[in-house]
């Protein structure tokens, strides 16, 4: 679950971490009120999206007072925000947030991940902040620190001790980085978070640490814990299949391509996205029905795949364990006649009850195009695709 930037540091706060005063508002008059009330000064109108890359697409505007936050907020609220996050259709930009502006003497780049592949949590830190930190990774990866964090340990003073001497700091800098940093480091597990970006962290010319930005991410899997959370969530951000997906017990996550895949299990849904580019496809979405799925459900996966006028045709990739191939051919068979289905269907059945399976697809009457294995049904999909 993504959370906006004041989202982000409306948590952070209550864990004693160092942002600047802001307002929210939704209009250019609100944004206008906000400044007066920061003091009428400088101030920084940013747009409020589940994306990077906000400065560069005009979503991010110094201010110099009042009147002139008004006028920003006036070419922010209402855009279409494009940023290489956001793909080409970019996002409507419907909020902004009006924020203190800082006397910055040196940004850097701060964030904590969970980090699977190593099964612990990664303090990354640079000296390049306010970048991107994937190009500062391409071309000079040495300027990066990745400092591991175990479980079994937690975060100790020498994990703060070793980042803030990466990025040059003096002693007594370092002991208010470090005391940061533990608040960061406490509000990561404390929120569940599988992600949280601080870019920029900045300090100040008066010797403060403050965090500029801050994206965070919360693992879906805790949200059971972070019942606070549920009221943060945008629905104007969240695609509404993605939304009717999770109220029927289905996986699925809009992509970009145009064959609709429809599979049993997440790992062989991302092998059938895999093969399907290998096979010259693109896949238009990520879809697990899950283990146990009724005919109901397999008929509300059709109905999500073919919501997205991209979808050209659909892949059903199925092995059959605790779902049995008969109760997703009988599926198929209903969604196909209720839907009338027009663009070409390629499944490949395999595992229990897959002869029975097979049999009520091929008496179907149904243009059903079969496939006994996976290369086979990505070439045939992408070829009818093709047509």
């Amino acid at each position: 679950m993504n959370l906006h930037e004041y989202q982000a540091k409306t948590l952070l706060k209550n864990f004693g971490v160092p942002v600047l005063s802001s307002f929210l508002a939704y209009t250019p008059r609100e944004a206008q009120k906000a400044a007066i009330n920061l003091g009428g000064a400088v101030c920084v109108v940013k747009a409020q999206v589940h994306a990077g890359g906000r400065g560069k697409a005009g979503g991010v505007k110094v201010s110099k007072g009042a009147e002139d936050a008004k006028a920003n907020a006036e070419k922010i609220l209402g855009m279409t925000l494009v940023s290489p996050q956001t793909g080409p259709q970019g996002v409507l930009v419907k909020k902004v947030l009006v924020e203190a502006g800082a006397d910055i003497l040196k940004e850097y780049y701060l964030s904590l991940i969970v980090d699977r592949d190593n099964g612990c949590i990664s303090i990354i830190a640079s000296q390049e902040g306010g970048v991107e930190i994937e190009e500062v990774a391409e071309k000079d990866p040495s300027k990066i620190l990745n400092c591991p964090v175990s479980f079994e340990s937690g975060f100790q003073p020498f994990h703060a001790r070793k980042v803030a001497k990466f990025l040059g700091l003096s002693s007594d800098k370092t002991r208010k980085f470090s005391k940061l940093l533990k608040s960061l480091y406490t509000a990561f597990r404390a929120l569940d978070c599988s992600m949280l970006e601080i870019n920029p962290l900045i300090e100040t010319k008066d010797g403060e640490f403050i965090c500029l930005d801050a994206k965070m991410s919360i693992d879906d899997n805790a949200l059971f814990r972070q019942k606070d959370a549920f009221n943060f969530l945008d629905y104007d951000e969240i695609d509404e299949r993605e939304i009717r997906a999770s109220e029927v017990g289905i996986n699925y996550v809009a992509l970009e391509g145009n064959i609709g895949c429809m599979v049993n299990g997440a790992g062989l849904a991302m092998a059938t996205m895999d093969i399907i580019k290998q096979a010259g496809g693109e896949p238009a979405n990520f879809l697990d029905v899950g283990g146990g799925a009724t005919k109901e459900q397999v008929k509300e996966a059709f109905e999500l795949i073919l919501k997205d006028d991209a979808v050209k045709g659909v892949f059903v990739n199925i092995f059959g364990g605790i779902m049995r191939c008969d109760i997703i051919a009988e599926g198929v068979i209903e969604a196909a006649k209720s839907l009338k289905l027009e663009v070409p269907v390629v499944v490949r059945l395999q595992g229990t009850n897959v002869e029975i399976g097979k049999k009520l697809l091929a008496e179907s009457g149904l243009k059903i195009i079969p496939a006994d294995d996976m290369d086979e049904a990505a070439k045939k999909i992408v070829e009818a695709v093709a047509k």
